[in-house]
């Protein structure tokens, strides 16, 4: 675009006070994906366009529906079976040609999941189920990427900005620090389940698109190290601070490698690690005496475990009575098998012994199943 007509499409940013040439100039050669063209990516999209972002990349495998659009503006009903990616694209190209836009109808998934973001400045995730959200920060906090993220439920939406780099090359807070803990599948409703009101994305995703704007021109102040709630049914906007935890750090993977083995539709765990033994190897080890069964979960989770002899230190308790973990080899479990791989890590960098400490993969749910299904 000419000088002239670039500077007329932007009169209304650039005249902004802080603003200038300077902050357009640094949005035209910004490079930012967008996973998710939905409810919140159609706003996010929308806005970065006009913005006159220079580059955005659209990941998203689904096609329109007519259950979309109350919520997903972008699109219509001549459009409904098409893919979204190529109908957002297309629409987005008539907004701002000056944008250059890259289309991924694909589903983002641990194997193509880094090699896509590392051609990106910011990353913002507009996705709806939490084996992404995990997916999509690990690989963001591998490769130093800025995350912009938010999520809506029925009345309700937050947003965040994590990974960010700062003075003195530390990074801001990531997804885990806030929720270390990948929810069981089922026990929180998706947008599908509890729906949602069709305008909310519209708002929460205008919070990130301002956010991403904000990370690229160095302007104002970016939601780090918090996280904002906004209720639509009283108007009640919330921040809550939280710090880095360094208990969740334990089931980041470490490496690509790590990454890749990861299994992010059950939990985040990794599917191969030296700590982890199958229901199988637990039961041969229940046999053996000198073993102890260690439940890291909190005093008042069920299902109790009446199977075998077992101690209940929860895991936020365990570094305070990690010495009564001294002798004989000790296998930890919990419900889902993340805390108790985070108990494994703890015991064996406390003892420098990595040889005796493990932990239940799957967690005693998943084994209480296997044995019911046996008794059947």
């Amino acid at each position: 675009m000419k000088g002239k007509s670039l500077h007329e499409r932007y009169h209304r940013q650039i005249i902004l006070k802080g603003f200038g040439n300077a902050a357009q100039n640094a949005l035209l050669h910004a490079k930012v994906l967008v996973i998710g063209a939905g409810g919140l990516g159609c706003p996010v999209l929308q806005y970065l366009t006009a913005a006159g972002t220079g580059c955005i990349g659209i990941v998203d495998d689904d096609v329109i529906s007519m259950s979309n659009l109350h919520r997903q503006v972008l699109y219509d009903t001549n459009e409904i079976g098409k893919p979204k990616v190529t109908v957002a694209a297309a629409k987005l190209r008539l907004m701002n040609n000056d944008t250059e836009l890259i289309e991924y109808q694909i589903r983002l998934d641990k194997n193509n999941c880094l090699d896509i973001i590392k051609e990106y400045d910011i990353i913002v995730d507009c996705t709806d189920n939490f084996s992404s959200r995990y997916m999509i920060n690990d690989a963001c906090v591998l490769k130093g990427k800025p995350l912009v993220y938010a999520a809506v439920n029925r009345f309700e939406g937050q947003v965040a900005v994590f990974n960010v780099l700062r003075a003195g090359k530390e990074r801001t807070g990531n997804y885990r620090d806030l929720f270390p803990e990948q929810p069981e599948q089922g026990e929180v409703m998706n947008c599908a389940e509890a729906g949602v009101l069709g305008v909310l994305p519209g708002i929460i995703g205008s919070l990130q698109a301002s956010e991403v704007i904000k990370l690229i021109t160095r302007i104002g102040e970016t939601i780090v190290n918090q996280l904002l709630t906004y209720n639509a049914i009283n108007n009640q906007v919330t921040v809550f601070d939280y710090e880095h935890n360094t208990q969740s750090a334990v089931t980041m993977p470490r490496s690509e490698t790590d990454f890749k083995k990861m299994n992010y539709d059950r939990g985040c765990i990794i599917e191969s690690h030296p700590f982890g033994i199958d229901a199988e190897k637990f039961d041969e080890m229940l046999l053996q005496k000198d073993v102890r069964f260690i439940d890291v979960r909190e005093f008042h989770e069920l299902p109790f475990v009446t199977e075998f002899a077992n101690t209940r230190i929860p895991l936020g308790e365990l570094k305070q009575k990690i010495d009564e973990l001294a002798d004989d080899n000790i296998i930890f479990f919990c419900q889902s098998g993340i805390r108790s791989l985070q108990a494994a890590v703890m015991a064996a960098e406390y003892y420098g012994n990595y040889d005796r400490f493990f932990c239940l993969q799957g967690g005693i749910g998943s084994w209480k199943k296997i044995h019911e299904k046996q008794l059947t």
